[in-house]
């Protein structure tokens, strides 16, 4: 009767891609080459060896998830750190700090625990990036509410955009990987987890108020952030991205041979921004003023959705779907909001359209898993063999 609940979203085609498919990763970043691997390979002998590394993946997640639910709480529209509002309390900035650093540390031992266990499987590989795609949003919104919106903080639009820079970042790798068959691990990924952790712990000693000034002349801590992540993005990740597709194009070991083929992952991602920069500047109640969290949280997710069909196709060494579902209603959505008709209704169909989202992205990231464990004859959560029948 469970399995009716199930759709089988991964093809035979696919599975038979994931039969034949060999890690292959390359992490050159110094930082997690000499500092965080020697560290997490010390964290890893602690682990007691029934322990699935899925379940490691999975707590490491819901940390995020619990920071931002945590956040939320204590400043669900971003007013908290601005001057002449209620603070988030100094234990919370402790615990997001600690919570975010464990979070960092799970993603780091998951794949060590798994070759430990002897018990790496394609589905542990597509497990950890899928969680990393949704976690995205709910790393970029939580670190948010350190500076929050207001005339001290970031703009909720101009967050909207830096939100979208950290997610097509994220895309870039596994388009590299859709192309060259390697995976690139991106160097801003360790630099973004250690720094933003270390800053959730400083801001809980000195406040957010120690944020407002400037660092020199008018450039404020909230601009060193934006610059970080848009320097990050466009002189890091994106040259080395293209630069590692470029090399394989030279050396004639690319998978697409065709330009239009090459690019086809990034259509989903690319009509998900259109549409949804269409709904921020069309808004008639100008929704993301008036519900920036539940806005961010829409957008994350359905991202979060187009990469894990994009890393299934990558593993399973099959063509990509140009066009996500979601869009197509999606489309309607923004249409029927920004023609004017719905004005005093279009909080409501953003919660409605989010919940939608959500659970379409829960039931297809349910579903996957379940079909992915059956196939290889596992447990997702368990290193105990199932009974083969």
């Amino acid at each position: 009767m469970a399995s009716m609940a199930f759709y089988e979203y991964v093809t035979q085609e696919q599975l038979a891609g994931f039969d034949r498919y060999k890690y292959s990763a390359v992490d050159s970043n110094p930082l997690s080459v000499y500092v965080m691997h020697p560290f997490w390979n010390s964290v890893v002998k602690i682990l007691p060896r029934w322990l699935a590394p899925n379940l490691i993946t999975f707590t490491g997640f819901m940390f995020l998830v619990f920071n931002f639910l945590f956040l939320a709480f204590y400043d669900f529209d971003f007013y908290a750190s601005a001057p002449g509002h209620l603070h988030v309390p100094s234990w919370v900035w402790i615990v997001a700090g600690l919570f975010n650093f464990t979070a960092y540390t799970l993603d780091g031992v998951d794949g060590k625990q798994a070759r430990r266990t002897n018990s790496s499987t394609p589905l542990g590989e597509l497990f950890d990036h899928g969680l990393d795609s949704w976690a995205c949003v709910f790393f970029v919104v939580t670190v948010y509410s350190i500076f929050g919106r207001g005339e001290t903080g970031v703009e909720v639009t101009t967050l909207y955009y830096i939100l979208w820079v950290v997610l097509l970042s994220f895309i870039l790798s596994h388009w590299e990987k859709y192309n060259t068959g390697v995976l690139f691990l991106p160097w801003g990924y360790d630099i973004s987890q250690v720094t933003i952790s270390i800053v959730y712990i400083v801001t809980s000693v000195v406040g957010v108020e120690a944020w407002y000034t400037p660092v020199f002349w008018k450039f404020h801590y909230r601009d060193l952030f934006t610059v970080m992540i848009l320097g990050c993005a466009f002189l890091v990740t994106l040259p080395m991205s293209l630069y590692n597709v470029l090399k394989g194009y030279r050396s004639g070991t690319l998978k697409h041979s065709s330009l239009y083929e090459s690019f086809l992952p990034f259509l989903s991602p690319v009509l998900l921004f259109v549409l949804s920069t269409l709904w921020v500047c069309l808004s008639p109640s100008d929704i993301i003023q008036l519900q920036p969290r539940v806005f961010y949280f829409m957008v994350g997710t359905a991202f979060a959705n187009i990469t894990c069909k994009l890393i299934v196709c990558q593993m399973s060494n099959t063509r990509c779907q140009p066009l996500n579902w979601l869009l197509l209603p999606m489309a309607l959505v923004v249409g029927l909001v920004s023609s004017g008709l719905v004005q005093n209704s279009e909080m409501l169909i953003l919660y409605v359209w989010t919940t939608i989202v959500a659970l379409a992205h829960v039931h297809y990231g349910v579903s996957v898993v379940h079909q992915l464990s059956d196939h290889f004859n596992i447990f997702a959560f368990s290193l105990k063999k199932p009974n083969s029948d």
